[in-house]
């Protein structure tokens, strides 16, 4: 496992200079190109820079295997680790930083949709507006799918479907700017005070938090049992129109799938300017605690972040964790 997050973390340092070549030539063809343009290549080649950099670090931080023993380090670039009952802080970086949180947002948008206690057995369809044209995200959910809306909570949450979460925002009273509207008031009643939405999706990159905020949006998120249940249900098939076979989803945390966490809670998210984020609600050494883990490059880094968190807190008194609070 270590070798092959080595091996994946290399290769996006080798292909990030080819990357950021290749889009030097693209603009060098175009002289002509639109100030938009540019402003999108320079903020494009910026990603890919910090991108680099948070390789090498993780590169840095596996290096060596780690059995809970010394100091944690994660390549997370924002990480909160709290008691839940208690509310202490057992390991904390760089948790005031604000930062694009992708589909992590989704758990407001379950939060805002189940307060307004909604029919859950109605059926609603998918529509164009749906569509992510922002980022071009690809989704199994086609125009006209039909599902109930306890369905497309289940695929926004479980399998993090862009389509099913903006279905859900269009079809609560008033519309999506009245369901952002929601969004942002159910932030500031948690005391979210760093945290702004612009979108149900979290496609948007103006969708932004700190790790703070979204430890509180994780606790608040855990009292709902339907969300609770949908996010740590591994997998489930849906018949959908023009598909002669169900079609099968999975949860988007392999920590889920795998079955050897305790999770009570869980949501990943990624877009290029949030890199990859996890947060959850999980049992470990007979405490309930919240990790909060964001902007990991590559898909494993996550994984491995919070593996390292569970080998540290098994392995040290947990009354002695909050020692260290800062990396």
């Amino acid at each position: 496992m270590a070798k092959l997050l080595l091996l994946y973390i290399a290769l996006i340092l080798s292909a990030s200079p080819m990357a950021a070549q290749a889009a030097g030539k693209k603009l060098h063809k175009h002289p002509s190109a639109s100030k938009k343009h540019v402003i999108t290549q320079d903020n494009s080649s910026n990603i890919q820079v910090h991108h680099r950099l948070q390789a090498s670090r993780s590169l840095n931080v596996y290096a060596t295997a780690y059995d809970g023993k010394g100091t944690l380090q994660l390549a997370s670039s924002k990480v909160l680790v709290i008691n839940q009952t208690t509310g202490a802080t057992l390991y904390a970086k760089n948790t005031n930083q604000s930062t694009p949180i992708a589909s992590v947002t989704k758990l407001m948008t379950a939060m805002v949709m189940l307060d307004a206690q909604l029919p859950m057995d109605d059926v609603l369809s998918i529509a164009d507006q749906d569509v992510d044209y922002l980022k071009g995200t690809h989704s199994r959910l086609n125009v006209g799918t039909s599902l109930t809306r306890a369905d497309l909570l289940q695929l926004a949450l479980m399998s993090s479907e862009n389509r099913a979460a903006s279905a859900l925002a269009h079809n609560y009273p008033g519309g999506i700017n009245a369901f952002v509207h929601a969004m942002n008031q159910k932030a500031e009643q948690l005391g979210m005070k760093s945290t702004h939405f612009f979108d149900a999706t979290g496609l948007d990159s103006n969708n932004v938090s700190t790790a703070e905020d979204l430890a509180r949006m994780v606790n608040a998120a855990y009292h709902y049992p339907e969300i609770r249940q949908v996010t740590t249900t591994a997998s489930q098939s849906y018949n959908l129109n023009g598909h002669r076979n169900p079609l099968n989803f999975v949860n988007t945390n392999a920590l889920v799938r795998n079955g050897n966490w305790v999770i009570g809670l869980s949501k990943t998210g990624f877009i290029n300017e949030a890199g990859r984020c996890l947060v959850m609600q999980a049992e470990i050494s007979n405490q309930p605690v919240i990790i909060v883990l964001l902007d990991s490059v590559g898909k494993m880094t996550r994984i491995a972040d919070a593996n390292r968190i569970r080998k540290w807190i098994e392995r040290n008194d947990a009354n002695s964790l909050g020692g260290n609070v800062t990396s």
